[in-house]
């Protein structure tokens, strides 16, 4: 580079490689631009400043609220409630444990806790049981649990006849009895046992779901092309916002899809974990209808799309003392199904002359409808469609076979404690004294106006999501799970 002295003694650095004492100090060749624009880019870039939502919008969260789960506050580590179990019970029989006498009179059905107690412990002399196979009436001879322990029981035909080997009773190969009532003789005493009612204790313990998001400080005072919303154009609030979303949809999906750890009482089990970081789990939703509810094995290829399948859960539902009306929320595949055949046959809102009824909705059907609902009714039972997004979504359980929709019934269920209705389906959250648990957020660090939690001086703030909550499912065996 050539060097221009000056009067005051300083040499200047020639641009371009000008020299000569008439050089100007400092020059651009204008031959290396096209023009002036070119130069000193005087237009202005065209950036749109809406954001695309290229996928939509991709929140799954109101499965829980739509189908009626309320909110309430608990203040232990998990939540009990009772449920009144059957009535009545069926009895079964084994193979190996039960035979016919000799005389081809009586039928003896042996005690066995571990492989043939039903009988013995729930019969006692002058009850009166029905095979359900044969439809043929036994009269309980001796045995059972009268005595305060249970005993083999001898069974003898009703109608005082010979018992005859599969005709009465299968004796080789096992069977079911349900217990009809008793008959005694004139002068007879009162039975000396009776039934217990069958109520139920269910407890699921709650469940921490945790989060956060974190920015620094010169990322969150950069400004950029696009308007986040509101005419904010810093991106770390989209980014914020975004994080939030996803901590509420994870949430969801652990109600949803939960497991309780191999602790059988809902406390801690640390096979697997240091001590003081173990956790008993949590039923989901989804959980609960596997261990009690209805399942219905379904392809995604073929899915449910005929009456006869339907009238096959409808029958079930009968059995489950089932309610009438019902939410039905399925993946995409699913409810196209169903549409193909309710156009075949069915319409809207009658069906077997049937009105259909949308007491979930003020008993409008405008409201379901603005709801996304689309309704039917079969066999006296109300079903209100709706498609599932969690279940189309590639990235979540549209990338699955495991399920392909849930049935959740649209009524309230009696506390067996208290007397008190609630919705089938309920999330808890921790609380007490004002305090609660149902979805926390925070902020630490030392910029955007915080200066907290240890977080002091390291240029950043870091957005914190915390949420304690269990979904109980009650009544589990009136819910149906479409399984793929």
């Amino acid at each position: 580079m050539a060097t221009l002295g000056s009067s005051r003694g300083t040499n200047i650095p020639l641009i371009d490689g000008a020299t000569g004492t008439n050089a100007a100090a400092f020059r651009i060749t204008p031959e290396s631009y096209v023009s002036v624009d070119t130069l000193i880019k005087t237009t202005k870039d065209e950036v749109m400043p809406n954001l695309v939502e290229t996928y939509g919008d991709q929140g799954i969260t109101g499965f829980l609220k739509l189908t009626g789960a309320i909110n309430n506050g608990g203040s232990s580590d998990q939540v009990d409630w009772w449920e009144m179990g059957r009535r009545h019970k069926k009895l079964t029989y084994v193979a190996g444990d039960t035979a016919i006498a000799a005389n081809g009179v009586s039928v003896q059905i042996n005690y066995n806790a571990s492989t043939n107690s039903d009988v013995a412990e729930n019969v006692q002399v002058n009850d009166v049981v029905m095979d359900v196979a044969t439809g043929s009436r036994f009269i309980v001879l001796s045995g059972g649990f009268a005595t305060g322990s249970p005993s083999n029981v001898t069974l003898v035909r009703l109608d005082d006849t010979d018992t005859v080997e599969d005709t009465d009773i299968d004796a080789s190969g096992g069977g079911t009895l349900i217990k009809l009532g008793n008959m005694y003789a004139q002068g007879t005493n009162q039975p000396t046992a009776f039934d217990e009612p069958g109520i139920i204790r269910r407890a699921n313990p709650f469940m921490i779901v945790k989060d956060r998001y974190e920015v620094n400080g010169s990322q969150a005072t950069n400004i950029g092309w696009v308007n986040v919303g509101g005419g904010e154009y810093r991106w770390f609030m989209k980014g914020e916002q975004e994080a939030r979303a996803r901590f509420e949809d994870r949430r969801e999906m652990m109600m949803l899809l939960g497991q309780k750890r191999n602790a059988a009482d809902g406390t801690d089990d640390a096979t697997n974990f240091s001590a003081g970081s173990a956790m008993a789990g949590s039923e989901g939703y989804f959980a609960a209808i596997e261990d009690r509810g209805i399942q219905v094995s379904n392809a995604n290829a073929n899915p449910l799309d005929s009456f006869a399948e339907f009238d096959d859960i409808i029958m079930e539902l009968d059995k489950q003392g089932a309610p009438s009306e019902y939410a039905m929320y399925v993946n995409r595949k699913q409810d196209l199904a169903i549409d193909d055949m309710l156009a075949s046959g069915v319409s809207s809102a009658v069906s077997a002359g049937l009105p259909g009824q949308f007491g979930a909705f003020n008993n409008s059907a405008d409201m379901a409808v603005q709801l996304g609902f689309k309704s039917f009714t079969r066999g006296g039972y109300t079903f209100h469609k709706h498609d599932w997004k969690l279940l189309n979504d590639p990235t979540l359980l549209g990338a699955s076979n495991y399920v392909q929709g849930a049935m959740i019934p649209l009524s309230q269920v009696t506390d067996a404690r208290s007397g008190m209705k609630a919705p089938a389906l309920a999330m808890y959250y921790k609380e007490a004294g004002g305090y609660n648990r149902e979805l926390e957020h925070w902020v630490t660090g030392s910029i955007l106006g915080h200066t907290n939690n240890g977080d002091v001086g390291t240029d950043n703030a870091v957005f914190h999501y915390r949420s304690e909550i269990a979904l109980c499912t009650r009544a589990a065996n009136q819910h149906v799970m479409i399984k793929g």
